[in-house]
């Protein structure tokens, strides 16, 4: 039997997905000392971590709130249940259609027209990692001039959660990020709950059910977490799509010739390089996974990344294949889907259609606006990340449409 992967180490970062499949094969439970917790990779174990009540996230205590506050994912039963109903009907059906997509519309417009003329892009730099955010800002009501703040702040937070090494700069800029975002954000908020307008930080403050409504804390809360957990999966998976997609030219043209297969582009990218390699959870009692017991009260972090290659679950797991059939489109964006990118069950990321309706406008006019597109360098570009992973850069030439 071969030594257990280091998740920490540059072997790793460079390819985590051979790792991978060692870990599913041979060890599919680790205690990693340096993170002081064990390790799962493999589909049914990550898939029950996400569903069975007895993993919590307890774990959010330490690795979320010291950077966004006490947010909805360290909530659970009827306390959670109340919370995400509070939030969850802006980001689904009508309201997220009429009052959302005009929004997100023009903020990628914007970004395309500054450089569709051009004829080369590093679509990180110049449309991925402002997209999401731009658009998060908008919803917010709060001014265009701020959207720099915002990006930096989103910079610093992303770096604090992802500092699996204990880098301590990291964690000193994400504590002064967390001052500054409250010092920034709740006065707006009070203003809001006096005057509320037609933007999502007015729904938030004025959420009600069974006379509940959140606090200005829990409101700056979820704003904090709606710009990192929003940006972080929204700009990684445009990078991801599009690089995946310039790999697969006769993919590329099926989605350019049907914009509705944009859809099918994202879910599978969600499965083959998703956004966020891990997330962890933390058993209320122990139990009892492949490759043996964690104890109550252990972090476990699971392994996005190589559950949604196991073989168990997918065929030829490792191709990028948007017409595959062992992934429930139809579920791909629901808390039952097979995929565990945007975790499972009760947690289920809420802005998973915000998301999927970013991706399909994005994609869609960047394609567009976009001909005959190709890596600048011939070679698709290196994903970068373990926490979190795609491609640093992605320099791409292309005919602009006339």
């Amino acid at each position: 039997m071969t030594t257990a992967p280091d998740i920490l180490s540059p072997e790793f970062a460079a390819d985590p997905y051979s790792a991978y499949r060692t870990m599913r094969d041979e060890h599919p439970l680790i205690w990693f000392e340096p993170m002081q917790s064990y390790v799962i990779s493999r589909y049914a174990d990550v898939e029950r971590a996400f569903k069975d009540p007895v993993f919590t996230s307890r774990n959010y205590d330490w690795q979320l709130e010291p950077v966004h506050g006490r947010t909805i994912l360290q909530m659970d039963g009827r306390e959670h249940s109340t919370h995400r109903n509070l939030v969850a009907p802006a980001f689904r059906g009508r309201d997220l259609m009429t009052r959302f997509v005009p929004v997100i519309e023009q903020n990628s417009r914007e970004l395309i027209d500054a450089f569709a003329a051009d004829g080369h892009v590093d679509l990180v730099r110049q449309y991925a990692t402002r997209f999401p955010i731009n658009v998060i800002v908008d919803m917010l009501g709060l001014p265009k001039a701020d959207h720099e703040h915002f990006h930096r702040w989103y910079t610093a937070i992303m770096a604090f959660l992802s500092n699996l090494s204990g880098d301590e700069q990291a964690t000193a800029d994400g504590l002064r990020t967390k001052a500054e975002f409250e010092e920034y954000l709740l006065p707006i908020i009070r203003r809001r709950r006096d005057d509320p307008g037609d933007d999502l930080l007015s729904t938030l403050c004025s959420a009600e059910i069974d006379g509940v409504r959140m606090t200005d804390e829990e409101v700056k809360a979820f704003c904090s977490l709606l710009l990192t957990a929003g940006g972080e999966t929204t700009d990684k998976a445009i990078a991801s799509v599009m690089s995946n997609l310039v790999q697969h030219p006769e993919q590329l043209e099926a989605v350019r010739n049907d914009h509705s297969l944009v859809s099918a582009a994202f879910a599978e990218t969600l499965r083959h390089s998703p956004p966020v390699h891990m997330i962890m959870r933390q058993p209320a009692e122990d139990v009892e996974l492949s490759g043996g017991v964690v104890e109550a009260g252990k972090t476990v972090t699971c392994l996005i990344g190589a559950a949604n290659r196991d073989p168990e679950k997918y065929a030829d797991p490792d191709a990028f294949d948007i017409f595959r059939t062992d992934l429930d489109l139809g579920r791909a964006y629901t808390a039952g889907a097979n995929h565990t990118a945007f975790c499972l069950g009760r947690h289920f990321c809420v802005g998973a259609m915000l998301a999927k309706t970013e991706l399909e406008t994005g994609i869609a006019q960047l394609l567009d606006a976009m001909q005959d597109i190709r890596f600048t360098d011939g070679a698709p570009p290196p994903e970068h990340g373990v926490f979190t992973r795609a491609p640093a850069s992605l320099h791409l030439t292309f005919t602009p449409t006339a």
